[in-house]
């Protein structure tokens, strides 16, 4: 142990490990300080269990942060090729899902073990707590396992998302004490509630959708929960939603409903609604549609189907909360990024601290994004720890 490392390094989730891999790697003393039992919990149980790793298309547009240009400079220093190159060298193999999405082939552990491999070394501390950070021209962290002194301190302590997991408000505490403003964290990537009675009828129906909420729009799957409504495309939306706004779901991707529905009616009046709803829909929401217009298509107006075709490629939904940070992959908002540097993710009010991964306010979308802006943080803030300590030899 020394006397004095050139980083401590709060939280070994994948942003703090990446870091203190990184840090290693160039030569400096690091040490790695962990509430939990162990590390990377969240890795563990990431993608399913095989670790959505990265994407194989990232940029700005792919984050949502109060500073939609805070991201770049890191997202550009460590990309998701050079992630690749890391799980080649370390002989992980992986597969491309949909839409760039990277999974390990084998069970997550191997991107754990990459993280740690990286590490080698470096003195990890699992279930420490911290109970006071100071500033006395050296970081001073105290914890029930002993003082721990630094030139420069890492935050990397994730959000608030899956308490279980052991999610806590270290990082905005530690970010207040310093000078820091917050904002306001909230579930992101998280399933919807509604207290609409029949939606739990419709429990476990999923189709392809596109949902949209303004300007942003994600065609991925919807799947109906007993509480209200889960699937990709859920969850991707639900990042860009406020309380009690309303968001709109074209549940026929391909058709123009309003036409179709009064076309069928002139090719086949004497079908049922059901038989042909179901022709585009899932079979129970096709049944559950229909049920309000019994009889044959012959038998409705023009006006009535047109009017269900519409409702069917844009159905408004409006929440009436959210699964909450329990059931939330992310979290939205943190340390606000207006006091960090975007070159390192260090503070520009107290030298030598920095705040990487989750903790600060970028959020990625659903699909590999939120890893690699661990790494890609992880690394700036490491790039930025070597260039000050460089400097100050």
């Amino acid at each position: 142990m020394y006397d004095i490392y050139d980083a401590v390094v709060i939280g070994a989730g994948a942003a703090g490990l990446f870091c203190a891999g990184s840090l290693a790697q160039m030569g400096a003393a690091v040490t790695v300080l962990e509430h939990g039992a162990e590390p990377g919990r969240k890795i563990l149980i990431s993608g399913g269990g095989r670790c959505n790793f990265t994407n194989l298309d990232v940029s700005a547009k792919n984050f949502l942060s109060s500073n939609p240009h805070f991201c770049k400079s890191a997202l550009a220093g460590f990309t998701p090729y050079d992630f690749l190159a890391l799980a080649r060298e370390a002989g992980i193999a992986w597969h491309e899902k949909t839409l760039g999405q990277l999974f390990c082939d084998g069970p997550a552990q191997q991107i754990l073990e990459l993280l740690l491999m990286r590490m080698t070394g470096t003195p990890l501390h699992c279930g420490v707590t911290v109970r006071e950070v100071c500033y006395d021209g050296l970081f001073c962290v105290e914890t029930d396992k002993g003082r721990f002194r630094a030139r420069n301190l890492v935050a990397a302590t994730g959000g608030l998302s899956i308490p279980k997991l052991g999610a806590t408000d270290f990082a905005y505490r530690l970010a207040r004490q310093f000078g820091h403003a917050i904002v306001p964290p909230r579930p992101a990537l998280v399933p919807l509630t509604f207290e609409a009675a029949w939606m739990p009828r419709l429990a476990g129906v999923s189709a392809p959708v596109i949902t949209e909420a303004g300007k942003t729009h994600f065609a991925e799957n919807l799947l109906f929960t007993h509480r209200g409504l889960s699937g990709p495309a859920i969850l991707q939306i639900s990042s860009y939603l406020a309380p009690g706004e309303a968001f709109a779901v074209n549940f026929v991707r391909s058709t123009r409903m309003e036409e179709a529905l009064p076309q069928a009616k002139r090719a086949r009046p004497k079908a049922g609604l059901k038989a042909v709803l179901t022709e585009h829909l899932p079979a129970r929401l096709a049944t559950h549609l229909a049920a309000a217009h019994p009889g044959n298509l012959g038998d409705l107006p023009d006006k009535t189907l047109r009017a269900l075709g519409t409702k069917l490629n844009r159905f408004e939904f409006v929440p009436s909360g959210t699964e909450g940070f329990a059931k939330a992959e992310v979290t939205a908002g943190g340390v606000d990024t207006a006091g960090l540097n975007s070159r390192d993710c260090s503070s520009r009010i107290m030298p030598g601290l920095y705040f990487i991964g989750e903790a600060v306010d970028v959020t990625g979308w659903l699909g590999g994004y939120n890893f690699q802006w661990a790494w890609a943080s992880a690394h700036a803030a490491a790039k930025g720890i070597q260039k000050t300590q460089h400097h100050g030899r």
